[in-house]
């Protein structure tokens, strides 16, 4: 198999499986995409891509990762990189790809999260990955980033601003909400905004439901106001980006400050639809101040798994409707999994040695080429 070497010719083609477990812990995402560069201008191909749940003892596992003493936690650590190169290889063996993937980009399971303290931390240890496949295997994405003083998060938006061009924001609802921009100077923004389907979810699950479909359990709540006014003055709203958020503020803050109020389930879902459909409005006014229904029409891309949410996304177009702002919904392959779509790209970033994590976006000290770099075979 030839291939393609770190350097710029005409067009350049790379097959790369993209992994991404996120916060919400759904499962793991695989994509096989073809990423084709012609002078800068990049384009992809979704060629296969699965959703492998979770089986009950990984969620465990995974969920408990932070509450390991550190030997343990590290034997997680390399155990969760030789899962996910197994799952690559049943996944390479199911869609007969032998001979046909150039390499893996692999996000890990996000764990710590202490930008503050420079440090940030991914389960799936990428040699391991490596080992099992014979593949290169990138991995560690936000470790440099962080590492330069920036907060790591959100890294999706070189993949958004390069691959998904012509929206004025984009917008993810996995387990914490994200935002990317541009501004009107010209820089290219992102922060986290708010946990979502991690408390949607968590909140679902107290009724039998691994998540509230379409959102039907909030369209029948009433929303608890004293409730959604605590929430939005949390003080993180409050605060200038760049910002990022770990998984722990949304089981550790968020969820036992809705506990506190003796509502129905549908009602707490209700509010916090409401919650976040709010913070996504704010989070629009402190990127585009000026923004009127008179300025020109803009549109804004809803992807994760939160899209599927219809009551949720229906919520956030009526507060938008408000600035002018039309909601777009892509198609379902690219709303499930445009973020191992981008973590693909990210990698063929790092393979040709090009940056792959903006400043502008984390307020690390310079822009990065992100990622360590393990060969497998020879």
């Amino acid at each position: 198999m030839n291939l393609p070497l770190p350097q710029k010719r005409t067009v350049m083609v790379y097959k790369v499986i993209g992994l991404m477990s996120g916060s919400s812990l759904d499962g793991l995402d695989v994509v096989f995409a073809e990423l084709t560069e012609v002078r800068g201008q990049w384009t992809y191909q979704i060629l296969a891509a699965d959703c492998l749940p979770y089986s009950p003892e990984w969620l465990q596992r995974l969920s408990n990762a932070t509450q390991l003493p550190a030997q343990d936690y590290m034997l997680l650590h390399s155990a969760y990189g030789h899962y996910l190169g197994e799952q690559v290889n049943a996944f390479i063996q199911q869609h007969q790809l032998d001979h046909q993937v150039h390499f893996i980009a692999s996000h890990g399971h996000t764990t710590f999260h202490q930008p503050a303290q420079r440090m940030t931390a991914q389960l799936g240890d990428g040699a391991a990955i490596s080992a099992v496949t014979g593949l290169p295997v990138i991995s560690d994405l936000r470790a440099m980033d962080v590492a330069l003083g920036g907060q790591g998060a959100p890294i999706v938006p070189i993949g958004e601003k390069l691959l998904l061009p012509g929206f004025a924001a984009w917008l993810n609802l996995g387990g914490i909400a994200n935002i990317s921009s541009e501004t009107a100077v010209g820089d290219f923004v992102a922060f986290d905004i708010c946990p979502a389907n991690r408390v949607l979810n968590a909140l679902a699950s107290q009724l039998g439901r691994a998540y509230d479909e379409n959102g039907a359990l909030a369209a029948n709540g009433v929303v608890d106001e004293a409730l959604l006014a605590r929430l939005n003055a949390l003080p993180y709203y409050g605060q200038s980006y760049p910002k990022s958020l770990a998984n722990e503020f949304g089981t550790d803050v968020v969820l036992p400050m809705i506990a506190e109020h003796s509502i129905s389930i549908q009602g707490k879902l209700r509010t916090y639809v409401e919650h976040i459909a709010q913070q996504v409005y704010e989070a629009i006014l402190k990127v585009h101040p000026g923004i009127t229904p008179a300025t020109p029409a803009r549109k804004l891309l809803i992807t994760g798994g939160g899209a599927f949410n219809t009551f949720l996304v229906q919520r956030i177009h009526d507060k938008l409707e408000q600035l002018g702002i039309d909601v777009v919904v892509p198609d379902e392959q690219t709303v499930a999994y445009k973020e191992a779509i981008i973590m693909a790209l990210i990698g063929a970033l790092r393979w040709r040695q090009e940056e792959n994590v903006l400043s502008s976006v984390t307020g690390a000290s310079r822009s990065s080429v992100g990622g360590a770099l393990w060969m497998g075979q020879s």
